[in-house]
């Protein structure tokens, strides 16, 4: 199995100007992104920016960049922008990984893609991992994710769910059936083209989570479960500095 990766760069962001320029042990953190994003099985990963100053980045340490539009929506958007400038046939499995996430784990890029290798029925894949902790259960900032029998999404939301209506206690939060979201996905290169006649969805904008217009419109997700706690991408500065002493040390 093969596949590509594409890695949304935007100079833009309302805490961390021009996060992915900066600097982690001496280069970018897009570059970092890409470094890991390649010790994965794919055969190919693209950064994709609306910025020039990130491409010229990109691009004088030899890797792929290519321009996307400054109005797209949503970083699907920009995806499907990608697929269509590439050429890339109809059939292609393209993850998406996060262009501030300079830890993420190859053996998790490899798990969303293999699941759309092995679920044809299937046209986008994500994952999540147990929550075991109250706070996280109840946090809004966690997307929460409730499967079926099949590890495919039934819901995704910024409430606790499924909600344990005898014993909302840290006890119960520890059994099966608690998922916390991870932002990954994969994708057919097929649905990213018709991403954008899909329309938005009352519920995506009532959470505010893009992923619901998916579920709206009929599509499955399937969900792998990641037995590890994915590093956490750089949001603060506080985070930051968290990921500058990883690389330090």
């Amino acid at each position: 199995m093969t596949f590509k990766i594409i890695i949304p760069a935007r100079y833009q962001s309302s805490r961390l100007e021009g996060k992915p320029l900066l600097n982690i042990a001496g280069i970018p953190m897009v570059i970092h992104v890409v470094k890991q994003s390649l010790k994965s099985k794919a055969n190919e990963a693209v950064v994709a920016t609306d910025d020039q100053r990130i491409f010229d980045a990109v691009e004088k340490f030899g890797y792929k960049a290519i321009m996307t539009n400054i109005n797209h929506k949503s970083g699907t958007d920009r995806l499907a922008e990608v697929v269509n400038l590439m050429h890339w046939s109809d059939n292609e499995i393209v993850v998406n990984v996060q262009g501030d996430e300079p830890l993420i784990d190859p053996l998790l890029i490899n798990q969303v893609a293999e699941y759309l290798d092995y679920q044809k029925e299937v046209f986008v894949s994500t994952a999540c991992h147990s929550i075991s902790d109250y706070n996280d259960f109840i946090n809004p900032n966690n997307v929460k994710v409730v499967l079926d029998k099949n590890s495919q999404a039934l819901y995704f939301s910024r409430a606790p769910i499924p909600f344990p209506r005898d014993e909302f206690t840290q006890k119960i939060i520890g059994r099966k059936g608690f998922y916390k979201h991870i932002g990954i996905y994969a994708y057919r290169a097929k649905f990213l083209k018709d991403f954008n006649r899909i329309g938005e969805a009352e519920l995506e904008d009532i959470e505010k989570l893009e992923q619901l217009r998916i579920l709206y419109a009929g599509y499955k997700i399937g969900v792998v479960q990641s037995n590890d706690t994915p590093s956490a991408g750089v949001d603060t500065p506080e985070d930051l500095e968290r990921v500058r002493k990883f690389f330090s040390n």
